[in-house]
């Protein structure tokens, strides 16, 4: 999938369908003169229903498809007889969709469950045939009633990635590749900044076919939170991961201050992000001697478990898979 069929913020249009008018009919058959009133409700409208589908991941379908409108319930008619009810739209979202009121930016809800379906707008009610309107000083009532309108309005879905594990660090830290080697993902590897302009997802396997999800989330620099380089549009994945792997290459000037500005930027976007379980592992490390690892380490960031690794000669790796699946259970 290319980086411009990745879509993570759209916004539809809904409507659901009015209801079916209810029937004022009076019963009519020979030799029976008065057979009183038989008028039939009318059906309800369709609904707007969302339903999650784990086997998606963006929000890509909907880009050139933001309109949504449901049947109306058809009318009531005579003997009683229902009209039939609207036909329900189902729009299949991506787990980890959000939905919110586009006019109040409200919350409505989330969608985190395969085949999980939440009705978005309920169809209006079908009317009441004449036959409910009977009564013993009213035997004919002639009159019956209207369906209930359908509701209507614009909605805006947001996908937070699902994933137990996500890739935190500076442009060309090396999380595409890490990515690459410990999962089937082939994420695009260059080496200049921004290569990664979308999130990706890749399945890790650990030891006895144990497997956990991985999120490369784009390359975030100092200002994000505030809308400087890319990161800051893919900010919102990182709340869906358990864990934070924070990646700094080896080659850093001040591994310290990128550490402390990757995690202002989180705690400038959600300061909740601050309370996840963090690791931090320095990449690249195959271009350290033992005395030049021995120098970092005498100066790395306090209060975080750090692993050296390296995705190119494979350094590493097992150990960081192992700690991560630690973590996680």
């Amino acid at each position: 999938m290319t980086e411009g069929n990745f879509v993570d913020y759209i916004k539809v249009y809904a409507s659901s369908g009015k209801g079916g008018q209810g029937s004022m009919h009076l019963h009519r058959e020979k030799f029976i003169t008065k057979g009183g009133p038989d008028g039939g409700d009318g059906g309800r409208g369709g609904h707007i229903i969302l339903r999650g589908d784990k086997n998606m991941w963006t929000l890509f379908h909907l880009k050139f498809k933001k309109h949504f409108r449901a049947d109306h319930g058809g009318s009531g008619s005579k003997s009683r007889s229902t009209g039939h009810d609207g036909k329900d739209i189902y729009i299949p979202v991506p787990l980890g969709t959000i939905v919110r009121d586009a006019d109040t930016d409200e919350i409505l809800f989330e969608v985190t469950e395969d085949q999980q379906e939440i009705v978005l707008l309920r169809g209006g009610k079908g009317g009441l045939g004449n036959w409910h309107f009977k009564s013993s000083t009213n035997q004919t009532p002639r009159y019956a009633q209207p369906g209930m309108d359908g509701i209507e309005g614009w909605f805006r879905l947001e996908l937070k990635l699902l994933a137990d594990v996500g890739l935190v660090g500076f442009p060309n830290a090396g999380k595409s590749t890490l990515l690459s080697v410990v999962t089937a993902a082939k994420p695009k590897i260059a080496d200049y900044a921004f290569t990664t302009l979308k999130p990706n997802l890749g399945i890790v396997e650990h030891r006895n076919h144990q497997t956990f999800v991985m999120a490369d989330i784009p390359g975030i620099i100092e200002g994000a939170a505030e809308g400087k380089g890319l990161g800051h549009r893919f900010l919102r994945h990182i709340e869906r991961n358990s864990t934070l792997l924070f990646l700094i290459p080896a080659d850093s000037d001040d591994i310290n201050k990128e550490y402390a500005i990757l995690l202002n930027e989180l705690k400038q976007h959600n300061p909740e992000l601050l309370d996840k379980d963090r690791l931090l592992a320095i990449s690249k490390t195959d271009m350290l001697d033992d005395e030049l690892i021995a120098e970092i380490k005498a100066d790395l960031p306090k209060g975080i478990k750090t692993l050296f690794i390296s995705s190119v000669a494979q350094i590493g790796l097992q150990e960081l898979k192992d700690t991560l699946w630690k973590m996680l259970n």
